[in-house]
């Protein structure tokens, strides 16, 4: 067994108490307006032994809702909110993250105030439905961002960052991943564009490098990170070049000097992709891998052969608070329980399964 896990690691000038990261999962238990409640205080507190807890998605703006009840940065009662959460996890002695989520063509006009539509780099209608707080709905088509709407989008998320620094966060981790508004950018599935931000790989990378380098310029570096989940077809997404969107990706961000890239892998077949990925980009890399069931601490052996400086968990965190004991003991862990994921039963979501882990 490793002992690696569960030393310090210096992430970008803030000392990480241990090598074990809580990974984003959407819990939809916000209040009126986006703001976080006393719950969610609690539940991150709960979980502060973890090297760096992730927050669930976080919405940069109004229009980058895609689900029900969950939280936003983008108001002064949402940054008076979430300064209870931060202030509740530090008191703890932890590390948390806010990850900023617009979640573009992932969402629903029922979920958004009246007269507004999600929004996407073209207007591509995902397969499938959503859960809308009342029932499952089948998807919208969204309409395409004009460019002066991208330009303010990449504002939106710059403005997000500097609200989750004023509400205590350590930083923030940019949602590239699962098939949301970066995701979609990057995809020759859902952007059709014809303009700078659609065609070539390197205009299909535009939107999230713009996004990095406005967040950086706003908040530092080091307090700025990136998840991307390379070949995830989640949400309906399709990639038909990955190694050379992602290879291309790494090497734009990496003279920027973020704190950390996040990467998820959506098969266990993707792990030598994982080291390409390992080598383009030189700082510290978080690692969700894909495992059988819920990632246990057999995954920390990922730490001794190099492909990752971190190891994200997911579900098992929701039914173990204390998972880094447990997993330096190799259990016993609680099992995940569907029916509290995605709120829980305490919003009405017993079938809806938890997000982004």
């Amino acid at each position: 067994m490793t002992s690696t896990a569960f030393t310090a690691y210096e992430l970008a000038g803030t000392t990480l108490a241990n090598r074990v990261v809580m990974a984003p999962m959407t819990r939809s238990r916000a209040g009126e307006g986006g703001v976080p409640t006393e719950l969610v205080a609690e539940y991150y507190a709960q979980r502060a032994s973890a090297g760096l807890i992730v927050t669930e998605g976080v919405q940069p703006s109004v229009v980058g809702q895609g689900y029900p009840s969950t939280p936003g940065l983008h108001s002064e009662e949402q940054v008076a909110g979430w300064r209870k959460v931060t202030d509740a996890v530090h008191a703890a002695g932890g590390v948390i993250f806010a990850q900023l989520m617009h979640a573009g063509r992932i969402g629903h006009p029922s979920l958004l105030p009246d007269g507004l539509a999600p929004v996407a780099p073209s207007a591509v209608t995902p397969a499938g439905q959503l859960f809308t707080g009342t029932g499952m709905a089948d998807f919208t088509e969204p309409r395409a961002l004009t460019g002066d709407e991208i330009r303010e989008t990449v504002r939106d998320y710059a403005r997000a960052a500097r609200n989750a620094v004023e509400a205590g966060f350590d930083g923030v981790e940019l949602h590239g991943a699962n098939g949301y508004l970066i995701h979609q950018f990057l995809s020759t599935h859902t952007n059709l564009r014809t303009d700078e931000w659609g065609g070539g790989v390197g205009n299909r990378i535009r939107f999230a490098v713009e996004v990095v380098e406005a967040v950086v310029a706003e908040i530092g570096a080091a307090r700025t990170a990136l998840r991307v989940s390379p070949g995830n077809p989640y949400n309906d997404i399709t990639e038909t070049d990955t190694a050379e969107v992602y290879a291309a990706l790494a090497e734009a961000i990496a003279p920027l000097g973020i704190g950390y890239l996040h990467t998820v892998e959506a098969a266990p077949e993707h792990r030598e992709f994982t080291k390409v990925l390992r080598a383009a980009f030189p700082g510290t890399l978080i690692l969700n891998p894909a495992t059988e069931g819920p990632t246990d601490h057999r995954a920390l052996d990922l730490l001794e052969d190099g492909s990752a400086d971190l190891i994200a968990f997911g579900a098992l965190f929701l039914a173990n608070p204390d998972l880094p004991a447990r997993l330096a003991t190799q259990g016993p862990y609680n099992a995940p329980d569907p029916a509290t994921f995605f709120g829980g039963t305490e919003k009405g979501f017993t079938d809806y399964p938890a997000l982004g882990a």
